[in-house]
């Protein structure tokens, strides 16, 4: 059931992230060259001590390859702290002047004992989907 929610899943150690992409017409103005898409992410943590995300990093591509590279701390204004077996999940967005595109990224995770790791975010599509016409 979780993976056809979230089609795209990456594990990395006990850090499992799980993402699903929407593209939102009512949000982008392709006349202005503006395509935009939703894309929802859990982090799942299947070790048996807390994680805490402390940054992110995104590669973005275009369909044009134009990359854009998007660091900062946390996720949506916070750094979740993420219990044995628990999970995060938080939903974002992406503009691209392009139709079709990719996201890819990584999590940093700090460990209980000070510890950090990288959490793989699965590459996923950016598509605008087929209409009849």
């Amino acid at each position: 059931m979780i993976d056809s929610l979230f089609p795209f899943a990456a594990t990395t150690g006990p850090i499992t992230v799980r993402v699903s992409v929407s593209y939102l017409p009512e949000q982008s103005h392709p006349a202005l060259g503006r395509w935009f898409w939703a894309y929802h992410v859990r982090i799942e943590n299947h070790g048996e001590a807390a994680v805490q995300l402390l940054t992110r990093h995104w590669r973005i591509t275009d369909g044009r390859d134009q990359v854009s590279e998007v660091e900062g701390e946390g996720v949506v204004g916070e750094q979740p702290l993420i219990a044995p077996g628990g999970s995060f999940d938080y939903v974002s967005g992406c503009p691209l002047p392009t139709p079709e595109g990719e996201m890819v990224g990584t999590y940093v995770m700090e460990m209980t004992d000070g510890s950090q790791m990288l959490a793989a975010i699965p590459a996923f599509p950016l598509v605008v989907p087929a209409t009849a016409s």
